[in-house]
Parts: structure tokens; C-alpha cells; sequence
């Protein structure tokens, strides 16, 4: 994958990262305590969807610009109400209907913050760290750091506050990310057992991702959920066939949002039909809940248990 996001700002991994990180703020926000939100790698804040990256691959087309594009349908009222943190934060960026701006998760999250919220953003990248701090530095309420994302981490945790969320999105350019991201989450939950842990990953090939999952459960015990979005069948395990989320001590009405979400989501991005999703909690045997959802007609979720060695 390619680490700079301006290639893939907006896309389908975007938009459900993007609603999942928005659902449990506003989750955070029911009880009158601050809490803090850790970015652990944050990007650059902010995307010109008329880039020449943007433009190169122009991927936000079929991610946010199925939900708010000039050709989008309208969303059903249930999923549009679920949407509405998110999509107006995505609308704040642009004047008018026209799509030329995508916010990243830092001023996603900036926006949907209190006054006495606290947001840290981790950025290594150097020309990403400075259009990062150019982005959200000025507020009072943002801590920008320039540090490796899993030394941040560490760093940042446990919080003053003891509320929080953490939003793990490593670039997966280098081997062993998902070892690394295991790594992570069991290295976060001993420092911060009560916060919220969002960790994004791609699909390619289902195997390293299933392994993936067994390591995580091993560590993080039962409070996991996952929610995955494929896009197409992995047929072709050198593509971008799917993305997923581990959230670890998930907000209690997350996965009853999520089964409203999902369905409507991939019908919206899924390639030729063969989108599909998967939302349900795993442990260590990797037992998940299931649902297809093919040639993008309305269905049933289809619950599955499934037990691998």
C-alpha cells in the first residue's frame, strides 16, 4: 500500500473507519467527563480531492462519493441519522455540494470534540507532520507529536483522563504490520484497560487476517468486535479486496449501529455486487458472525459460526 493517504483519501476504508470512529465519540460525549483521543498515525489532516493523487486513483469516488456525491441516492433515515456526525464533519470542509476537501480522522475527531476534550495526533512522516500541525496545531485542545506511531503509543498512555478512545491506522507498508498491530493493542490495554482501541486493517489475503484475529483475542480477551467491509471476493490476494476494524471495549450500542450500517454501506461501495461485510465478536478460535449481501439487493444478515484450528 501506498503511505501517503492523498491517494486514498475518502475511500470505502475511509468512509467506514471514518464512522467508526465518529459513532464512539459521540458515544464518549453521553457522560459529561473528558476523555482523550490518541491518533496513533495520523497523516496530514486534510485532502484535496482534486490533488493529482487524488485524482490518480480517484478511490474517494467510490467511498465517500457514494454517500455524498453529486449522484448519491438519498440514505435511508435509519442509516442517515447513524451517518450524521460524520458526514457533517465531512461537509463542514466543503462550501456547498461539490466534494473537494476530505478531512482525515484528526479533524474528524477535532471537530466532534468538546472544549475540554483532548486530542493527541501522531504524525512521522515529515511532510505529512508539518500539513498536519499547519491543519490542527493551533488549537488549544490538540497535542501534535512528531514520534514512531507504536513508540507513541506507549507514550500517550494511560491518560489523565482515564476516557479515551485510540485510533491505530498503521501505513502496512512494511512486514509483520498485523504482528505489530497485535503487539500494540496488548501493549495498550495493559497500560489503558477501559479505553476504546480502533484498529484498522487491510484485506488481502483472508489467511494472515484470520491469524491476525486469533492473536488479538489471545491477548485482549472477550471485548472485541469486528466489522469488515469487503469490497469483492479474494480472489486476487495482490489486490485490496477488503478492510476491517478491531475495537477493542466496544460502546455497548456499536454493533447494533454497525448491523444497521454495514448492509447499506457495502451495497453502496461493493464492486459489481460482490460486496459483503462481517460484524460480530471473535476470541481465540475466531468465531464470527456473518453476512453476505449479494448483487446489492436487501438481505437478511445470515449468522454463522465458524471455529478454525
Amino acid at each position: 500500500m501506498n503511505y501517503r493517504h492523498a491517494y486514498h483519501a475518502g475511500n470505502f476504508a475511509d468512509v467506514l473507519k471514518h464512522a467508526v470512529l465518529a459513532l464512539v465519540v459521540e458515544h464518549l460525549k453521553r457522560k459529561p467527563a473528558p476523555f482523550r483521543i490518541v491518533d496513533t498515525h495520523a497523516g496530514s489532516g486534510l485532502y484535496a480531492l482534486d490533488s493529482q493523487e487524488a485524482a490518480k486513483t480517484a478511490e474517494w469516488e467510490g467511498g465517500i462519493g457514494r454517500l455524498l456525491g453529486p449522484g448519491a441516492a438519498p440514505l435511508p433515515a435509519a442509516v442517515a441519522a447513524l451517518l450524521s456526525p460524520y458526514l457533517a464533519a465531512v461537509r463542514a470542509e466543503n462550501d456547498g455540494p461539490a466534494l473537494r476537501l476530505y478531512p482525515g480522522s484528526p479533524l474528524i475527531a477535532r471537530r466532534l470534540m468538546r472544549a475540554d476534550d483532548t486530542l493527541v495526533v501522531n504524525e512521522l512522516h515529515p511532510e505529512e507532520h508539518a500539513r498536519l500541525k499547519a491543519a490542527v496545531g493551533r488549537d488549544r485542545r490538540v497535542k501534535v507529536l512528531e514520534l514512531d506511531g507504536w513508540l507513541a503509543l506507549k507514550a500517550q498512555l494511560p491518560p489523565k483522563e482515564r476516557r479515551g478512545l485510540v485510533l491505530i491506522d498503521p501505513p502496512f507498508e512494511q512486514e509483520h504490520e498485523l504482528e505489530r498491530m497485535a503487539e500494540g493493542l496488548a501493549e495498550g490495554l495493559r497500560r489503558f484497560a477501559t479505553g476504546v482501541y480502533v484498529a484498522w486493517y487491510p484485506i488481502k489475503d483472508p489467511k494472515p487476517v484470520a491469524r491476525f484475529h486469533r492473536a488479538v483475542a489471545a491477548v485482549a480477551g472477550p471485548k472485541l468486535l469486528r466489522a469488515e467491509v469487503m469490497l469483492r471476493r479474494p480472489v486476487n490476494l495482490e489486490r485490496l479486496n477488503g478492510c476491517g476494524l478491531i475495537v477493542a471495549n466496544p460502546p455497548h450500542t456499536l454493533q447494533s449501529d454497525l448491523a444497521v450500517l454495514l448492509p447499506e454501506i457495502v451495497r453502496r461501495v461493493g464492486d459489481g455486487g460482490q460486496g459483503r461485510f462481517q460484524l460480530g465478536s471473535i476470541d481465540a478460535a475466531d468465531t464470527t458472525s456473518k453476512a453476505d449481501i449479494p448483487n446489492n439487493r436487501s438481505a437478511t444478515p445470515r449468522r454463522r459460526n465458524r471455529s478454525s484450528a
